[in-house]
């Protein structure tokens, strides 16, 4: 998961929640009309618009327009069919992370697949949840909110708590009835409508994140729709949706864990490396792992007193604890921002390297009047209405203070990192009017679920939940580090998952392959130590 992409332990196995889901009326397929994208970052891909029903129980109302774009199959005498693609998030847009991303996929599936993706319901460039006119306007509303970190202290967990409880009002206001109409549940019919509209007989699929999420709930609500379906980097869907624990979305799934371990790890590595520029260093080494996490331990200390400017830029506690949490996702620097294990250690020992800078004198201000001239956007925040409307979380803000020391508790420090991040569904406005929460074995066909062992988004427990949840599936386990084998590539796993996807043929149960690069080690493919 993006944001929440960290994740979790044991937890309740409550089939189902919810009350069951009526039957959708049938839907005639949209008709897609391609053209070629025009913007550069599109460059050989074909893009279209289509339209899904609002309410897919009334597809008669109410309509709703997604984007879509398309990569053809490179070797069309190879072509086999389509591949759906989906990101994860919730939040991802296909339009944008597929072909960004598109290098990364094993070339074996680039030559016999027209490879689709698609901005789901709400987010990015289809009908999106719109909160605020524009971009200015939101920043303006969050002036003083740490909306990327989380906040420290009661004062500004206070100012936190309160704006977005505004901030759910102002989204109730400009959306109404569509924030009930983006679930997961929702996004799956979607995506049959989008296989019916390219002639697909069944659905070929890969869900990285959120993405698997979304990928058990189609297998679940269409059982023998599915021809073949990789799930990398895995939700565990019983967590999603329990209730009755008292914790978050993010805790729930283990996301504190996951990144508090991996950082560790990092940690471990970075010091076993020793210090220096070059290949196989680390930047930030103090020589030894237990030195290395001492002085780690002493920069966090140095910035609860105050932010720390390195090159130009000042940082905070807070803010360096979320750098880390994102920086992890991958060892080696990827399409999308991704800048991997060497810049992380690298601007540690800047900070390290920095003299303090004054701190802020000034508590957050009130929210400020913001601009009213239309010109949409895609917001950070909407992965929010996917979330906050069908996963449960505490319903009181004050709640977040005692599941911060919590996580802090169970994962370390970054754990605050996590479990500030669902917040702001404590006064979330709307529930979700479809929402699937299981059961979760209703698919004939297998699955192959794939998940790294030190994951920071989505904890390798969740591959094992998944694995085991689904009606057939095989679990194959990558020994690396960073979110999902997509984004950390294996030839191992490519190969595997290849050969499932092309030939339907599953690894040997118990398979485990390593990574190709392997953090803070020379040399390529010898897998973590």
């Amino acid at each position: 998961m993006h944001r929440h992409a960290g994740l979790r332990a044991a937890f309740l196995l409550c089939a189902l929640f919810a009350a069951p889901l009526r039957p959708a009326t049938a839907n005639p397929p949209p008709t897609l009309d391609w053209t070629p994208c025009a913007s550069p970052a599109q460059s050989g891909f074909d893009c279209a618009r289509f339209e899904v029903p609002l309410d897919h129980r009334h597809p008669e109302h109410r309509r709703l327009t997604l984007s879509v774009v398309r990569r053809p199959a490179e070797d069309p005498s190879r072509r086999i069919g389509t591949l759906f693609f989906n990101p994860g998030g919730p939040g991802g847009a296909g339009t944008r992370d597929l072909p960004a991303w598109l290098p990364l996929f094993p070339a074996p599936l680039r030559a016999a697949f027209d490879l689709i993706s698609w901005d789901p319901r709400g987010i990015g460039d289809s009908d999106g949840i719109q909160c605020f006119p524009n971009a200015e306007a939101e920043a303006a509303f969050f002036d003083g909110i740490p909306t990327g970190s989380f906040p420290v202290g009661s004062a500004e967990q206070a100012a936190w708590i309160t704006r977005f409880e505004a901030y759910g009002r102002l989204c109730e206001a400009r959306n109404g009835a569509r924030l009930a109409h983006v679930s997961t549940a929702d996004t799956a019919r979607d995506l049959d409508l989008l296989r019916q509209a390219v002639g697909e007989a069944k659905l070929s699929y890969l869900g990285v994140s959120y993405g698997t999420y979304l990928g058990a709930v189609y297998a679940n609500l269409f059982p023998r729709g599915v021809r073949a379906m990789v799930l990398d980097g895995n939700v565990d869907p019983v967590a999603w949706n329990a209730r009755g624990t008292g914790l978050s979305t993010a805790l729930r799934l283990l996301n504190d864990i996951a990144t508090g371990r991996t950082l560790d790890r990092f940690l471990d590595l970075c010091g076993a490396a020793g210090p220096g520029a070059g290949e196989g260093a680390c930047a930030f080494s103090a020589g030894s792992p237990a030195a290395t996490r001492a002085k780690f331990a002493a920069l966090l200390d140095r910035l609860r007193q105050g932010p720390i400017t390195a090159e130009g830029v000042s940082i905070d506690y807070a803010g360096l604890l979320a750098e880390m949490q994102g920086v992890l996702f991958t060892v080696e620097p990827r399409p999308g921002g991704f800048r991997g294990w060497a810049f992380a250690a690298g601007l540690l020992q800047a900070l390290h390297d920095a003299p303090a800078a004054a701190p802020a004198a000034s508590p957050p201000p009130a929210a400020a009047p913001v601009p009213e001239a239309e010109d949409p956007y895609t917001s950070p925040l909407q992965d929010l209405a996917v979330e906050c409307a069908e996963s449960p979380n505490p319903r009181r803000g004050a709640a977040f203070r005692r599941l911060a020391e919590f996580a802090v508790g169970r994962g370390g420090p970054v754990g605050e990192v996590l479990s500030w991040g669902d917040e702001p569904c404590s006064a979330w406005p709307a529930r979700a009017a479809e929402r699937y929460a299981g059961p979760w074995d209703r698919n004939p066909a297998p699955v192959l679920v794939i998940g790294n062992t030190f994951d920071p988004s989505t904890a390798y427990e969740n591959a094992v939940a998944m694995a085991g949840l689904l009606g057939q599936a095989r679990l194959l386990t990558v020994e690396g580090y960073g979110h999902t084998v997509l984004l950390n590539p294996s030839r191992c796993a490519a190969a595997i998952e290849s050969a499932y996807l092309i030939e339907g043929t599953l690894p040997p149960e118990g398979t485990v392959c390593a990574q190709d690069a392997a953090p803070f080690r020379r040399g390529a493919g010898s897998g973590p130590p």
